[in-house]
């Protein structure tokens, strides 16, 4: 199957669905401020219209696909409208595989024609396009490289969040995808930012849950993509929220907690946070401060029992009952 094909398949796969579902009750504001609406015949012949223009549409028939459109106004007058000759524009250059002008024509329809029936279908249309860009798809810049589009999948991902609410369902699953595309790539103080966003709006049920565990997940592979054995260099902030989150994410939601494998993170975390402690301590030791270093070694045995940094304090400790400073 031609690669270009594949594409359509792929990023239109919510093509002329939104639409046919708008367009099903679609109601017009006619030049004398009524309300105008299709039949049912109409709208059975207009739903069979429809399908068909998507099949065009999906295997990248740009030019039958703008003869059908124009079939569809000629036919149905009743939903032909300034907004929907916006919208069709936006569909061909969808087509065409000109996706980044496709979502500036998008967001002219929802910017000039805000009230418009088509909104839902041009946020849907943005959100395929947006998840496309995230998901790898490549734009060209100065029509010399061409690079992953990862920004202009976060920057249209964003404008679908503010002009539907990030209370919306699109919305939401616009912030989500976003939050997910940072994690996958890494970008972990950027996800948890995300994962932070989305849980001021959602704090609690399902997208609630998922955003608390995101935004623990996030701070402890923060840490984490330090090296093992300089880990305890480095601010350990960051492992402290990962372990709030956690605990916060253990107490709500603790048969998830289960399945996530909450607990033996949490004992990782106390692990690294004592080592932290246990290396401040065997500094002060090697520079001699040795009692800094027995207080240190003390607050280990007191504040972190159960793990090996602190059992490792215990030992030292044992070994340096003295301190030169305490003598002076």
């Amino acid at each position: 199957m031609p690669k270009r094909t594949i594409q359509f398949i792929v990023l239109a796969a919510v093509m002329l669905s939104g639409l046919t579902m708008a367009w099903a009750d679609t109601w017009r504001l006619g030049q004398q401020q009524d309300w105008q609406s299709l039949s049912a015949d109409q709208k059975d012949k207009f739903l069979l219209t429809a399908a068909e223009t998507k099949k065009l549409v999906n295997a990248g028939q740009t030019a039958a696909a703008r003869k059908a459109f124009d079939k569809l106004k000629k036919d149905f007058p009743e939903i032909a409208g300034p907004d929907l000759d916006v919208f069709i524009e936006a569909e061909i250059l969808f087509c065409q595989g000109k996706f980044t002008k496709a979502v500036s024509s998008y967001d002219k329809l929802l910017t000039d024609y805000p009230e418009s029936q088509l909104r839902e279908a041009a946020l849907d249309r943005q959100f395929a396009i947006g998840t496309a860009f995230l998901g790898g798809q490549k734009i060209q810049v100065l029509r010399l490289f061409r690079i992953k589009g990862y920004d202009e999948g976060v920057k249209i991902m964003e404008k679908v969040t503010e002009r539907a609410g990030v209370d919306s369902p699109i919305g939401i699953k616009a912030a989500v995808a976003v939050a997910k595309s940072y994690e996958k790539r890494e970008m972990f103080d950027e996800a948890y930012l995300k994962w932070w966003e989305v849980s001021l709006q959602w704090g609690t049920g399902e997208i609630g849950r998922d955003a608390l565990l995101g935004m623990a997940r996030c701070k402890y592979a923060v840490y984490n993509k330090y090296p093992k054995h300089k880990r305890p260099l480095y601010d350990v902030s960051g492992l402290k929220t990962a372990k709030t989150c956690y605990e916060k994410f253990k107490l709500i939601y603790p048969q998830d907690a289960e399945k996530v494998g909450v607990s033996q993170i949490l004992k990782q975390i106390n692990e690294q946070l004592a080592c932290k402690q246990l290396s401040i301590a065997q500094y002060y030791q090697r520079t001699g401060s040795k009692q800094s270093a027995n207080l240190y070694y003390q607050m280990l045995n007191n504040n972190w029992q159960g793990t090996q940094a602190a059992e490792t304090a215990k030992q030292l400790l044992t070994k340096n009952p003295g301190s030169e400073e305490t003598k002076k």
